[in-house]
């Protein structure tokens, strides 16, 4: 019987003797009976189990020609051991960063900053410091700054430079400090001061349209720490710093507060841009991502332009007033 008083079926029971090498099984019917026909005389030692109870053991003693009755049994539910492993969040955190270090769309051009685990655990403000830092020493951060100190050369952009090496070197220095100095305010400084998520979280799922309008909100929505939506503080003064630091170092001509504006309108149209590419194309050519299904409802920021596949959108370029 169970513990109730209710009959259990299909409970095993197994009978053995002097002999433990010889033994019969029997099992319970509806009514949790049973019965054993022609056992050896002699001690006898009873095993019963079912599912869902503990084992449970009877010994008797079986006289010749005479029968044995059991008395009634009744089982005690299993004891479950549930072993419950709690792991820091910082921890799961951790792992999730370093399957994103592994994200380089085309195999080489890091994409540290999107994210597509749509619940990723929040980052500590160690975690935001030390993917903004990797980012910046990244090998292909220099190169791509030359490639872009280079087409501002040619075009003499911040003609004050001038030409030559030295031009080239002062246009350098100059392109490395804006995303050098945008991704440290934007994607570690100021996230961690406003306890928001400095990634784009790829959406993936739904129509075109949804996607699309995901995408482009993004750039002044993210998520917070806390899991909620919250305007984009990060980003959105973060760029705002960014153009502002400029001035110090930007030719004279090319400096003023209508300019840092006008790049930190720029620069929301850049990672809304930024987050157009990550959400349509550049997915498919990021190689060793993480085996995660995107889902509806994840949220994204866009404090930096997810890192330097978003660079040639550079919000923080500062654009001269004689138009170049």
């Amino acid at each position: 019987m169970d513990p109730t008083g209710v009959g259990v079926a299909g409970a095993t029971v197994q009978l053995t003797g002097t002999d433990p090498a010889i033994s019969q099984q029997a099992v319970t019917d509806n009514d949790g009976r049973f019965v054993f026909a022609h056992p050896q005389p002699g001690p006898v030692h009873l095993t019963i189990t079912a599912d869902g109870f503990a084992a449970h053991q009877f010994d008797g003693d079986l006289q010749p020609a005479q029968p044995l009755d059991v008395p009634q049994i009744t089982l005690a539910l299993a004891t479950v051991n549930t072993e419950v492993k709690v792991v820091p969040p910082q921890v799961i955190a951790e792992e999730q960063i370093k399957e994103e270090e592994k994200q380089k769309a085309l195999g080489f051009i890091p994409n540290y900053y999107v994210s597509y685990v749509p619940d990723a655990v929040a980052l500590n403000p160690r975690q935001k410091f030390e993917l903004a830092w990797k980012s910046t020493v990244n090998p292909v951060t220099f190169g791509i700054t030359g490639v872009i100190a280079g087409i501002q050369q040619a075009r003499n952009d911040f003609s004050g430079y001038g030409q030559g090496a030295d031009g080239y070197a002062k246009r350098y220095g100059a392109a490395y400090a804006d995303d050098a100095i945008s991704t440290m305010i934007g994607g570690a400084i100021l996230p961690s001061l406003f306890k928001q998520d400095p990634r784009y979280f790829y959406k993936g799922t739904g129509s075109r349209k949804s996607r699309l309008l995901y995408a482009l909100a993004t750039a002044l929505i993210c998520k917070g720490d806390n899991g909620h939506w919250q305007a984009n503080y990060s980003g959105l003064l973060g760029g705002l710093a960014a153009a502002g630091i400029s001035n110090a170092y930007y030719p004279s001509k090319d400096r003023g507060a209508d300019l840092v504006f006008q790049n930190a309108l720029i620069g929301i149209g850049a990672t809304a841009a930024a987050n157009v590419l990550q959400e349509f194309v550049i997915r498919r050519f990021t190689p060793n991502l993480p085996s995660h299904d995107p889902a509806n409802g994840s949220s994204g920021a866009g404090g930096k332009v997810h890192s330097l596949v978003g660079r040639a959108f550079s919000p923080f370029a500062p654009r001269t007033k004689d138009g170049d």
